[in-house]
């Protein structure tokens, strides 16, 4: 036959509780709650219930000030430096967009430039000028000016 079922628990009567089990817990702090919707002024409210938070606990006021103040200011410095890109980056753009305005200028002018060369030998013929049939340079390197050529 199969041995007998025991069952064992932890329970004590309320006269035999270990001291230790009740030394380690302690009951939270009860507080009023007030009724939030018949004030009209959340905003100091919520402020007043943020005080008596911190004086419940048992990190300081300091501490949170310091804490909100840090986050302020990263918070500012994180829109100053996104404003700050957004302005680079704007100027950036009307920067590029200027210098490809001037290269399509520069492009056009050099076209046109070209066409005036190329037409420039049969303009040249319609005014009753003639090719030159053989090549004349001049070397103006060891020129020296005459005394009457210098006045």
């Amino acid at each position: 036959m199969a041995a007998p079922r025991t069952i064992a628990s932890n329970a004590a009567p309320a006269g035999r509780r270990d001291q230790t089990e009740t030394a380690g817990t302690t009951r939270p702090e009860l507080h009023v709650v007030k009724g939030m919707r018949a004030e009209g002024n959340s905003v100091k409210r919520g402020f007043e219930q943020l005080i008596t938070w911190t004086r419940t606990r048992s990190t300081p006021l300091l501490h949170l000030v310091i804490a909100v103040v840090f986050l302020g200011g990263c918070l500012l410095g994180s829109l100053t430096l996104r404003t700050q890109m957004v302005q680079h980056s704007f100027e950036a753009n009307q920067i590029e967009s200027n210098i490809t305005r001037l290269t399509q200028d520069v492009e056009d002018d050099q076209a046109k430039l070209d066409e005036l060369e190329a037409s420039l030998p049969s303009k040249a013929e319609e005014m009753g000028m003639v090719p030159q049939k053989g090549a004349l340079t001049i070397d103006l390197n060891g020129y020296q000016p005459s005394g009457d050529d210098a006045q």
